[in-house]
């Protein structure tokens, strides 16, 4: 059973995934609370399932980018999990798991976190060979600089908020806001994603897995 987990922003998600279905999944908002209520969800998730750590087999997690205190936590879980069971993990970056939950499409997607101070940090993906691939590392910029940037149809996805939302639709026909539904970051797809990773021989080395934080003079 693989166990994924999403503290990277004030949404928060963690899932089971035993290689074949999605057996357990919680997400939620979670401001500035990862520390106290990771590991009792956790618990419980396992729990309701009649399961325990001891049946876990591998860890995924979101490294980045994201808050600094965020990703410190679920870095800190996760990496405490592998090394204490000695199960490989997997540090999946944050904006992939938007890209993962969406289907496929010959246009451009732009996938969104809400960085604060009224930035965003997006990331471009182009569909290759079954998959969202990223055209471009994440970078940090602001709705009236992407909007201006958004020459050709694209999609949007991810943490769309309501000034965002304003901006898009003022573009018309030049950015398609997908579904509220889907642009939710889920950890259900974040353990899809390692499972491939896990399966093609990917892991990362609990050691030196570090966070990705984005710096700007924005």
């Amino acid at each position: 059973m693989l166990v994924a987990i999403d503290t990277a922003t004030g949404c928060a998600s963690l899932a089971l995934h035993d290689g074949v279905r999605v057996r357990a999944e919680h997400t939620w908002e979670s401001p500035r609370r990862h520390t106290v209520e990771l590991l009792p969800r956790l618990t419980a998730a396992l729990e309701q399932l009649g399961l325990g750590a001891e049946h876990l087999s591998g860890v995924a997690v979101t490294r980045g980018p994201g808050s600094f205190t965020g990703l410190r936590v679920g870095l800190s879980v996760a990496k405490g999990l592998a090394m204490a069971r000695g199960l490989p993990l997997v540090g999946v970056p944050t904006l992939d798991v938007v890209a993962a939950a969406q289907g496929r499409d010959r246009r451009p997607m732009c996938a969104v976190l809400q960085a604060g101070r009224r930035r965003i940090c997006v990331a471009v993906y182009r569909w290759r060979k079954g998959e969202w691939r990223a055209r471009q590392k994440p970078r940090l910029t602001t709705w009236p600089a992407l909007a201006e940037e958004t020459t050709s149809p694209t999609l949007f996805c991810g943490e769309v908020d309501p000034a965002g939302a304003n901006v898009l639709a003022a573009l018309d026909e030049m950015a398609i806001l997908l579904p509220a539904a889907t642009r939710l970051r889920r950890a259900g797809f974040l353990a899809e994603v390692a499972w491939r990773r896990l399966n093609q021989g990917e892991t990362d080395d609990p050691a030196t897995l570090t966070p990705l934080y984005l710096q700007t003079n924005l």
